[in-house]
């Protein structure tokens, strides 16, 4: 089982990979559900993984709120990957809505291209697809080569565990084309529960090692 930690600065990194941790998440502010670490923090977390063959992923978001960004907001997140991409990370954490709640195409476009050779990962903006178009959206992901897609199974306010039949139908659906990466609320104790009823081997939480 791979547990991948959501962290939001190098502090407790040592410490998370001492209790397991296989993959570190890294972003800054939490509290907002995570944007792009500065220069400093990615530069030391990715050296200390590495040394530890532990993988990053790196959030490219320039801010928190909603997942609809401006050209200029586009520009700072093609700069910021490719910073990063510089800095060695293993792969990037993304998401680009339009006004409608359908993937910004030409967005993910432009910003997989530049992350050629890296993982990608589209994280809880498919949770703002409408779920009509869920899908779908699958579909476009595995066209376009994003390797997995960071998902709670429904609005963040509920539990995991009462979304559970929907994360089964996307990893149904998923049908291995794709990594269905569950998270938000999942912990040390809820993970064997979790991870019995999905058969994931993937997880991800702030609280995924005890």
């Amino acid at each position: 089982m791979l547990k991948e930690v959501c962290v939001e600065n190098f502090t407790n990194v040592p410490e998370l990979l001492a209790k397991g941790a296989n993959r570190v998440e890294l972003c800054d502010n939490l509290a907002v559900g995570g944007t792009t670490v500065s220069h400093g923090v990615a530069e030391v977390t990715i050296n200390y993984c590495h040394d530890k063959n532990i993988k990053v992923m790196s959030m490219i978001r320039p801010r928190g709120g909603k997942f609809v960004f401006s050209k200029e907001e586009i520009e700072v997140m093609k700069r910021d990957l490719l910073h990063l991409k510089q800095l060695g990370t293993d792969g990037v954490v993304l998401g680009c809505l339009n006004e409608t709640g359908w993937i910004d195409e030409d967005a993910m476009v432009t910003l997989l291209d530049l992350a050629k050779g890296l993982e990608v990962t589209f994280h809880m903006a498919f949770d703002e697809i409408s779920p009509e178009n869920q899908l779908k959206a699958i579909d476009w992901l595995v066209e376009h080569g994003v390797h997995r897609i960071l998902t709670h199974g429904g609005p963040l306010d509920t539990k995991i565990e009462e979304n559970l039949a929907r994360l089964k139908e996307y990893i149904q659906y998923a049908n291995d084309r794709i990594i269905i990466l569950p998270g938000g609320g999942i912990s040390s104790k809820n993970l064997r529960l979790i991870t019995s009823e999905l058969h994931v081997g993937e997880v991800h939480g702030t609280r995924i090692v005890g």
